[in-house]
């Protein structure tokens, strides 16, 4: 008896679409843009380190400490265990006084999925105690901002957070 045969299904209305409208620049001919509509919803758990994204929505800068090694210093983003040895790591809140730009990249044409209204700088943080360095963005800076070791604060989405990393930006010390 033959088991039932599995039907692929080709679905219609994925549509081409002129690239140029999208991309607002020229396209060499022959440069096909496919529409590919998804709807999936795709669940993701933090599990050990949900404590970090609720701290976001608390105003607050959670990161982890090894006991064991206690030379290393706060990892921020913070880990489950030490990658050091391995440990449970515990955690402990990030005082952020002294946080400075250490290097920054400003984004004028960002790609598909970027969140941000542009020019965005995106900025890698350097927080005294902490041994990592925090990649995140600044949501307000000036003329001439952002420069290296230019002082910066935390501000928290705390009023609609959207319990993702986005929830934390910095703006310079002042402001």
């Amino acid at each position: 008896m033959r088991e039932k045969l599995q039907r692929v299904h080709i679905t219609r209305g994925a549509k081409t679409v002129l690239a140029e409208s999208l991309f607002k620049q020229h396209i060499p001919p022959g440069v096909i843009v496919r529409e590919n509509p998804r709807a999936i919803t795709h669940y993701h758990s933090y599990g050990g380190l949900s404590r970090f994204f609720e701290g976001l929505t608390e105003g607050v800068l959670y990161g982890t400490a090894c006991d064991a090694c206690k030379t290393t210093g706060i990892w921020l983003p913070p880990r489950v265990h030490c990658p050091d040895c391995w440990e449970l790591m515990h955690w402990v809140e990030v005082d952020t006084h002294g946080a400075a730009v250490y290097t920054y990249s400003t984004t004028n044409y960002p790609g598909a999925g970027f969140k941000a209204s542009v020019p965005c700088s995106l900025i890698s943080v350097d927080i005294p105690g902490v041994c990592t360095k925090l990649m995140s963005y600044l949501s307000e800076f000036g003329e001439g901002e952002p420069f290296i070791g230019m002082r910066i604060r935390p501000v928290f989405r705390m009023k609609h957070p959207t319990y993702t990393i986005l929830d934390v930006s910095w703006v310079p010390v002042g402001k």
